[in-house]
């Protein structure tokens, strides 16, 4: 099968270097994909980088998430019959022709999407999920702010939020991409260049949910912003991971602050968040409520040009490798 592999174990993107390795075999309680498209995420670049390793047991091959048709099924599986069109959660693989999955990681395509969409949807929607639904709490009436509105995590939590029937404050770098957001639904959208945060924020009311992927540079404003009892739910530090907290201002305000990562998870607890985003986001996935945009397609080969795009920080939505 085609494949990419990181040229010399880490590098630059141009270490994407296109190649052959044999073809997975489904084991027990495993199907195999037939890929048609993978979800680009940042964690591929970390990983690319040196800074983000596959958990032991996980594939080398990057890619997260992909879509495409069950074409072998491992003993013990009977949910998947060869043919059906799924998307599925991946620790490691995506990258690929064919990719192994445990079967109880996997989704049914929603009616109405192609598998590229389908793509864009497991790593997204499983990490907003856990973390503004699980770890965060949000409830319909409350709001969630957010930064990096128009990445692929961005849009797919202002969809879901929206959803769910809370408001969204967003927050993105530049006046195309806060109206972009505010497009996709947020209630209030500001530039990170340009705006007060802080005074739109607290003029809005305040948040009850933060969904941090920026960490050291906005603690601070995460502090002041947070409503009593909110919940501070970190799960990327693009700008540094040691940050000055006010332990009493938490204290007197009761919030909490807390964090996760989804790849490193034991399979056991991703197929219960599996189960849990089938019966509650995916019928809003269904119902049209939730479809990331889709910025940009690069056939598998081109994976270096992928990740040099995503990089860029110029897209809205997700971008998607397709084999």
């Amino acid at each position: 099968m085609r494949v990419v592999e990181i040229s010399g174990g880490t590098g630059s993107a141009e270490a994407l270097t296109p190649t052959e390795r044999p073809d997975p075999v489904a084991g027990p309680g495993q199907i195999r994909i037939r890929v048609r498209a993978a979800g680009v995420n940042r964690p591929d670049i970390a990983q690319r980088l040196g800074r983000y390793p596959a958990p032991p047991g996980a594939s080398d091959i990057l890619g997260l998430e992909v879509a495409g048709e069950v074409d072998q099924i491992g003993d013990g599986v009977s949910r998947w019959s060869p043919g059906d069109q799924v998307c599925a959660l991946l620790g490691g693989g995506g990258y690929a022709e064919y990719a192994v999955v445990d079967a109880r990681h996997a989704l049914p395509v929603p009616a109405g999407l192609d598998l590229i969409q389908a793509a864009a949807l497991p790593e997204t929607v499983c990490t907003v999920f856990a973390n503004v639904f699980e770890s965060g709490a949000l409830k319909a009436g409350e709001t969630l702010l957010i930064h990096g509105a128009t990445s692929g995590i961005g849009v797919t939590a202002i969809q879901m939020a929206r959803a769910a029937g809370a408001r969204v404050v967003a927050t993105s770098r530049g006046v195309d991409k806060a109206e972009a957001a505010r497009a996709l639904g947020a209630d209030l959208s500001l530039d990170a260049r340009s705006d007060d945060l802080e005074g739109a924020i607290k003029a809005f009311g305040g948040v009850d949910v933060v969904l941090d992927m920026v960490g050291a540079d906005y603690a601070a404003l995460h502090q002041a912003v947070l409503k009593p009892f909110g919940r501070w739910v970190v799960i990327a530090t693009l700008s540094g991971s040691l940050a000055e907290v006010d332990l009493a201002r938490l204290m007197m305000k009761r919030i909490v602050l807390t964090g996760s990562t989804l790849r490193s998870r034991p399979a056991d607890e991703k197929a219960r968040l599996i189960a849990a985003v089938e019966a509650t986001a995916w019928p809003w996935v269904a119902a049209g409520l939730v479809r990331p945009p889709v910025e940009a397609t690069f056939p598998l080969e081109q994976a270096s040009a992928a990740h040099l795009r995503l990089e860029a920080g110029g897209h809205v939505g997700k971008i998607v490798l397709t084999t």
